[in-house]
């Protein structure tokens, strides 16, 4: 599997292989198990969905850093990519986490529908 570098490899490769909507549903699911009220729609563009949960990353850092904690466990992104993130910005940050949440659930969804 090659692992998307930027976010619009991710959503063409998703798209490509007809799997875009299982990783919307993906996150959908856990979301819900982190109890955080975010539900995306199953035809959502690319771009909203990489703004809202932007958004959604920014403010769980600034207001629920618990939850925010919670979430990434329950998606199972890497510690130690997320220690490799300079956290002086907490806007480029959040991108970037949001970024590296949206990889760990297409690998997810990609190794179920091949396996």
């Amino acid at each position: 599997m090659q692992v998307p570098s930027t976010f619009e490899d991710l959503v063409q490769q998703a798209s490509k292989e007809e799997l875009y909507q299982k990783l919307i549903l993906q996150l959908n699911k856990d979301f819900l198990y982190a109890n955080i009220d975010l539900n995306f729609n199953e035809d959502i563009l690319p771009s909203s969905l990489k703004l809202i949960l932007h958004e959604t990353i920014y403010k769980l850092l600034q207001e629920k850093f618990a939850d925010y904690l919670n979430l990434l466990y329950i998606i199972d992104v890497p510690e130690e990519k997320i220690k490799q993130l300079d956290g002086s910005d907490t806007l480029k940050l959040s991108e970037q986490v949001a970024f590296l949440i949206l990889k760990r659930e297409w690998q997810k969804v990609w190794l179920r529908n091949r396996y």
